[in-house]
């Protein structure tokens, strides 16, 4: 059977809202050892106490429970602008799923629930959210917004990136993070979900693309989504393989264990180097493994969220 009337037969992940809420909610209930125990409900209106402040909004209730002083924030206080950026180029695609869901998901696949996790957070403090997807073109783009109908917009459109896969599409990142900054505005908390592969490109010219994000006072969070299984530890088995490049169609047949030692020595040094530049711009690195839950990428947007506001 044809293997994208199967993925659309089946419908990817079925209702990425309804699995998305199920992930967040699990991750809440996780808490339990937290100081923010009852988060399920009000986390989203909680800060710490910093000395100085006033202590009219200090919530007592909370502090009879940690020991610790937490002051409650009001809708006008905790609204912010967040936009989602997904990199949609063949190699997102990997590995090549029937069917996917939790615990069995490609690069694509992750980013997708990933952002939906986001997005039902988002829901949840009333905030904005906008998406961008690109592969070899600006593929789509929406503005900010916090209503309802354009969450669920968004929604689908994640659908449909898991739904029909790019194929055979290389990319030139750094021109459409160009273009997408220069769409932001007004001051936004971005995240971008990439595994930073590129043919034929200065690294330098990926990271000043980068470095425009952080332009006008955003803050970016790099999630590196990779499988880390394969392509870092790069464990393919002691038997001879065939490798594809998805993206320039290139083969090479080669036993893994062979090049294994000097492949993660090139990929060691390259993402050591990621990492250091995103230090010096300032901007959040975290290595997202599409074989790990979820609660990396929550704590992250958590935190982040914290700082930013």
């Amino acid at each position: 059977m044809d293997l994208e009337r199967e993925v659309h037969k089946t419908g990817g992940f079925g209702n990425l809202d309804l699995l998305a809420r199920q992930v967040v909610e699990g991750f809440i209930s996780g808490l339990h050892k937290s100081p923010f125990h009852g988060f399920s409900a009000e986390f989203a209106e909680h800060k710490v106490y910093n000395n100085g402040e006033s202590t009219r909004h200090i919530d007592w209730k909370l502090y009879a429970k940690t020991d610790k002083f937490y002051t409650k924030r009001y809708e006008e206080e905790t609204n912010l602008r967040c936009h989602i950026i997904i990199d949609n180029s063949a190699s997102m695609h990997y590995p090549e799923l029937r069917k996917q869901g939790l615990g069995n998901l490609n690069k694509t696949g992750f980013s997708v629930l990933a952002s939906a996790c986001i997005m039902q957070i988002l829901k949840k403090q009333r905030d904005a959210v906008g998406l961008s997807i690109y592969s070899d073109s600006y593929e789509y783009y929406a503005p900010e917004k916090g209503s309802e109908r354009h969450r669920q917009m968004l929604l689908h459109r994640l659908e449909e990136t898991v739904l029909w896969p790019s194929k055979g599409k290389k990319t030139e990142t750094f021109t459409f993070l160009h273009q997408i900054a220069e769409k932001l505005k007004r001051r936004s908390l971005i995240f971008l979900f990439s595994d930073m592969f590129q043919a034929d490109v200065e690294e330098e010219r990926m990271f000043e693309a980068l470095r425009h994000l952080t332009f006008n006072k955003h803050e970016l969070v790099l999630f590196h989504v990779m499988d880390k299984k394969k392509e870092y530890d790069f464990d393919f088995g002691g038997r001879p393989r065939r490798f594809t490049d998805v993206e320039t169609g290139e083969k090479i047949d080669l036993y893994a264990e062979n090049v294994k030692e000097s492949y993660q020595e090139m990929v060691e040094n390259y993402f050591a180097a990621l990492k250091l530049k995103c230090a010096q711009y300032g901007i959040k690195y975290v290595m997202a493994d599409v074989n790990e839950n979820f609660d990396k990428i929550i704590s992250t947007y958590l935190i982040e969220r914290q700082k930013f506001v």
